[in-house]
């Protein structure tokens, strides 16, 4: 399923990232794809305040990756994969797909086969009024209703 906003500001941004949170757990991956400061980092910082995330949430681009402890027990492990080439690279950092809620940043191709059911965001940044669209796609089970959810 599919769903379609225009996110007017940072604030909205990161109102979305609450939104999503609510609705994931431990083993849900989310994908992040859109150019340089269309809101991908703003999203997710939305996400850890919304799961009490410990820790600043930024962008991961020097370390690649970062996991914040949350109240909810799952981890937000936070990955830029814009320096990574291929899902081996991506699949050399090791990470907890199983037991943590994973966002990764620029990982569109860079994923296939990681997991049965995941969430694209896509954000295209609109050059007059400075609005986000985005694109939001639910794939597999876990997902099949993700914009009545979105709704809700």
């Amino acid at each position: 399923m599919t769903t379609r906003l225009v996110i007017p500001d940072a604030e909205a941004m990161e109102a979305l990232g609450a939104r999503l949170a609510a609705l994931l757990a431990a083993g849900d991956l989310v994908v992040l794809d859109g150019p340089l400061g269309a809101g991908k980092t703003t999203l997710t910082r939305g996400l850890g305040a919304a799961l009490g995330a410990r820790g600043a949430v930024t962008s991961p681009t020097f370390v690649l990756a970062r996991e914040h402890p949350t109240v909810s027990g799952a981890p937000l492990v936070h990955v830029d994969a814009y320096r990574l080439a291929t899902a081996r690279e991506l699949d050399d950092l090791d990470l907890d797909y199983d037991g943590a809620i994973v966002v990764v940043e620029w990982g569109a191709g860079k994923l296939d086969g990681v997991a049965e059911s995941w969430i694209d965001v896509t954000i295209a940044r609109d050059a007059v009024d400075d609005s986000r669209d985005v694109t939001i796609t639910g794939h597999g089970p876990r997902w099949a209703q993700l914009d009545e959810a979105l709704d809700a």
